[in-house]
Parts: C-alpha cells; sequence; structure tokens
C-alpha cells in the first residue's frame, strides 16, 4: 500500500470514526432533547390540569353559591306568598264564620257546645258566655236548657265559652280562640316540596 492509499485508508477511517462519534453524540443529544421535552411536557399538561382543576372547583363554588342565593330568594318569595294565602284563607274563614253566625244551623252548634258542656260540669254551677253579638239567640236557648246563657263582656267571634267555677274549668270553644289555633297549627301542603 502506499502512502497516499493509507492516507487515504486512514482518512476515511478517521471520518468514518468522527462520524459514527458524531451520530453518537447526536443520538444522545436528541435522547436528552427528547427525555428534557417529554419532563416539559408532562410538568405543562399537569400545569394545564391544575389550572382546570382549580378553574373547575372555582365555577363550582361561583355556581353553588348563585343556586343557593337564588334558592333563598326563592323560599323567601314562597315563604311570603304562603303567609298571604294563609292570611286569606283565615281571612275568608273568618267571613264565613260570620255569615254561618247569622243561620238555624249556629243556633244547633250553640246547642252542641252548650250540651257537651253540661254533660261535663255534671252537677257542679256552668256559665255559659256568648258574643255580645249572639245575644239574639239567648231566648232560644234559656227556653232549650232552663237558664239564660250570660253575654260576654269582650267579642270572641262567635261560639261559647263556658266556667265551672268549683272546678276552675274554662271551656273555650269560642271561634276567635278556634281560628287562633287553627292558624297556629296550620301547614300550607301546596306548592313546591324542599329537595
Amino acid at each position: 500500500m502506499t502512502i497516499e492509499e493509507k492516507l487515504q485508508h486512514f482518512y476515511t477511517a478517521s471520518i468514518d470514526s468522527a462520524m459514527q462519534e458524531a451520530q453518537q453524540v447526536q443520538t444522545q443529544h436528541q435522547e436528552a432533547l427528547d427525555k428534557i421535552f417529554q419532563e416539559h411536557k408532562e410538568t405543562k399538561e399537569r400545569q394545564i390540569q391544575s389550572h382546570i382543576q382549580a378553574e373547575t372547583d372555582n365555577l363550582k363554588r361561583e355556581i353553588n353559591k348563585t343556586v343557593s342565593a337564588r334558592q333563598l330568594e326563592y323560599r323567601r318569595l314562597l315563604s311570603d306568598k304562603t303567609e298571604e294565602i294563609k292570611q286569606q284563607l283565615f281571612h275568608d274563614v273568618a267571613e264565613r264564620l260570620a255569615q254561618f253566625r247569622s243561620t238555624p244551623e249556629y243556633l244547633e252548634y250553640l246547642s252542641q257546645r252548650i250540651q257537651e258542656a253540661r254533660d261535663f260540669a255534671g252537677e257542679d254551677a256552668l256559665v255559659v258566655y256568648l258574643d255580645p253579638a249572639d245575644q239574639n239567640w239567648i231566648p232560644e236557648l234559656a227556653a232549650r236548657f232552663g237558664f239564660a246563657p250570660v253575654v260576654s263582656r269582650e267579642a270572641f267571634m262567635g261560639g261559647m265559652r263556658a266556667v265551672i267555677h268549683s272546678k276552675n274549668i274554662l271551656i273555650d270553644n269560642s271561634f276567635a280562640t278556634l281560628l287562633r289555633e287553627a292558624k297556629e297549627e296550620f301547614v300550607f301542603a301546596g306548592g313546591m316540596t324542599d329537595e
């Protein structure tokens, strides 16, 4: 082999070796860059997911806050409307009671309540009180029971009250008391249900 051939062979071998080494360095560098890129990509993906989760949680809180405020507003409106309906209902009941007091059925109602009070009192003395507006019924009731009910000093919308003094018992079948008790116990079952 001549020197030129040797030089050419050395040159070719050196170039091949350098090319292989460069290829190896390039491959290692590319792998390192790919690894850095993958880590960067994963970090950014985690940051994005974390940001999305934080924004989702924030939106859910805002939605829940808005929904709660609306529910509170609707409950208040429902409560106001319920109270309005309740007041109207009991106003109508009071008007119907006033109409009922002018009927013959009212006399029968009073007679029934007086008889019940009499049965309860037994041998004890009983004082029956009527509303001042019901004094026109006294003659009829006196004829039925053999004693005249007393006109109360206070109006109580009709009905009757009776007192058994010996036992300190008040029998209160006045419409005012019955209406008040009905109002206190009244539960409006209409409208929306709370889920």
